[in-house]
């Protein structure tokens, strides 16, 4: 049963790791674009989080698969 469970987690992540990649570009890109334009400074702050967010999560699984 840890096995499986072992090799699901590996599985998920080779394919969360380009996803995380793509939507850190998009929410980095949203969050240029919003610090340019007259949006409200709120919808700033919430794809910096985003892009935040994405990019622990990428650091999280680089140092989980570098123990291994």
């Amino acid at each position: 049963m840890t096995q499986h469970t072992s090799e699901m987690r590996q599985a998920r992540h080779h394919v969360s790791r380009p996803v995380l990649w793509a939507l850190l570009a998009v929410f980095a890109v949203c969050n240029v674009v919003t610090s340019v334009s007259d949006l409200p400074v709120l919808v700033g702050m919430g794809f910096g989080l985003l892009t935040l967010a994405c990019a622990a999560a990428l650091i999280h699984q680089h140092y989980t698969a570098r123990r291994r």
